[in-house]
């Protein structure tokens, strides 16, 4: 069928009203390969409205005059080349990185979402004023408390990475720095430094603690350790597993970059989320339990513990020369609940050393217990995984007053009694911390939080001649910026 360009111009009748309007049409043939697809269109909407203005100043006209197909076969040839370059550009604008800053910080990732880099980013200024007298060795102070860059992401499918500097402190470190093989969301591989899956509040992010500092129990878990571990969720997340080796570590500290007494350390974690896709008042119930053990042979820091109040204050430690001396295990039994505002973590847990010291060996079992509630004021939902995200952000001069919580915890950390006075010097050493902390948090952003918390811990012991410690009373603050 003719093009209703060429049935129009077929009518003209003048030859000298075709070659004034080819001379108008008329343009390099280069320009035809460097134009955009929105040049290209003007040009030809141009062409359409000349060419048709043309045929109807003619009408009636009955035979097409010579050089009317060539002008039409143009014609087809602008609209071919729009649609050519049209493919183009949503061709390319499918391979185009994507690049994305929001609130979780920046990331860059491939068309396909196979590769990926994000940038985030964890800063926590805090202040600790105690009551009632300072702590020996402890001063009010300010200080940063941790300042994380966090670089993650996906090298394809398989691969996955995490690299965390700390640079609070008296000298940079490694905070965390794995590898994930993802084979599977049921099976993956891990590779590296990381936090060994035994205690509850110890797998939880720092930046989505309900208070200032970790409870008592985290001072008997594992923290982060170098090793390989299995990892997994089935049935849409409902189920949980973790199993690695590692290096070894103290209770409640980092482990060291080698290996220092040739033994290893098998640590798992099983954890069951029953009711996680319904939409239920048990949505938010999650329960199980982690373990760890191992063999550990040493005297000193690497090997034997020290034990800290919420407050930071040491309470406990072995004597100059105990050694660890055997088995080292841990058990934790732990849980959480949140439904809507409300939430409710807790865990016990129990760990079990074989030390000795001048030819008496003895195994030594510390205990620990918390339970932290929190409420969320403004009506927000409350989560283990994450920071509390305000409905309406603060805002100055506006309505906008970010997001409440107020938090309230009790935990008990009780030390054998079979360490004194020979493994511990009871003049020195406690042995046992009640500690509770009640405290608000203030929600400005999803970024930006505000902490304040009041800590008691009553101590049993660790006093000269074995009598109590003084009462530890303090107040911390923290200022916090994640993203």
């Amino acid at each position: 069928m003719p093009h209703p360009t060429s049935r129009a111009v077929a009518r003209t009748r003048s030859p000298w009203t075709l070659g004034a309007l080819a001379c108008a049409l008329a343009f390099p043939a280069w320009a035809q390969n460097t134009l955009t697809v929105e040049q290209l269109q003007q040009r030809l909407e141009a062409l359409e409205r000349r060419v048709g203005g043309a045929a109807a100043a003619e009408q009636g006209e009955p035979n097409p005059e010579p050089g009317l197909a060539d002008l039409d076969q143009r014609l087809r040839i602008l609209e071919r080349k729009l649609e050519l370059q049209q493919e183009e550009q949503v061709a390319k604008a499918k391979e185009a990185p994507v690049i994305a800053v929001n609130d979780k910080g920046a990331s860059f990732k491939s068309a396909n979402g196979d590769y990926e880099i994000k940038i985030r980013g964890l800063l926590q200024g805090d202040g600790r004023f105690f009551l009632d007298g300072v702590p020996a060795g402890n001063n009010d102070t300010f200080l940063l408390r941790t300042a994380r860059p966090i670089i993650e992401g996906s090298l394809g499918k398989l691969v996955g990475f995490r690299f965390t500097p700390e640079f609070a402190g008296d000298s940079a470190s490694i905070v965390d720095a794995y590898v994930d093989l993802r084979f599977d969301p049921a099976y993956t591989v891990r590779a590296g430094k990381f936090t060994s899956p035994v205690g509850l509040e110890r797998l939880q992010s720092s930046s989505a603690l309900s208070d200032v500092e970790r409870a008592l129990p985290s001072e008997l878990a594992p923290n982060r350790d170098i090793g390989v571990q299995l990892q997994g969720d089935v049935a849409e997340g409902r189920f949980g597993y973790a199993i690695g080796v590692f290096n070894g570590t103290v209770d409640g500290r980092d482990a060291v970059t080698t290996n220092p007494d040739n033994e290893f350390e098998y640590a798992g974690r099983v954890f069951f989320e029953p009711f996680k896709n319904d939409a239920n008042a048990l949505s938010g119930l999650g329960f199980g339990i982690g373990a760890s053990v191992g063999d550990k042979q040493g005297s000193g820091a690497n090997f034997l513990p020290r034990y800290r109040t919420p407050g930071q204050v040491q309470f406990f430690n072995y004597r100059a020369a105990a050694l660890a001396d055997g088995q080292h295990s841990r058990i934790s039994p732990q849980g959480y609940y949140y439904r809507n505002a409300f939430g409710l973590l807790a865990e016990y847990i129990v760990s079990k050393q074989e030390v000795s010291i001048g030819g008496v060996r003895e195994e030594l079992s510390n205990k620990a217990w918390q339970a932290t509630a929190s409420y969320v004021l403004t009506g927000e939902d409350a989560s283990y995984r994450g920071v509390v995200k305000p409905s309406r952000p603060f805002s100055p001069g506006k309505d906008g007053w970010g997001a409440f919580e107020l938090v309230g915890r009790y935990g008990v950390l009780e030390i054998d009694e079979d360490a004194f006075p020979l493994f511990a010097d009871p003049a020195v050493s406690a042995s046992e911390a009640s500690s509770w902390t009640v405290g608000l948090n203030w929600y400005l952003s999803s970024n930006l939080k505000l902490v304040l918390n009041y800590l008691h811990t009553s101590l049993e012991g660790g006093a000269a001649g074995g009598a109590d410690r003084e009462d530890e009373k303090a107040v911390f603050t923290r200022l916090q910026v994640a993203f």
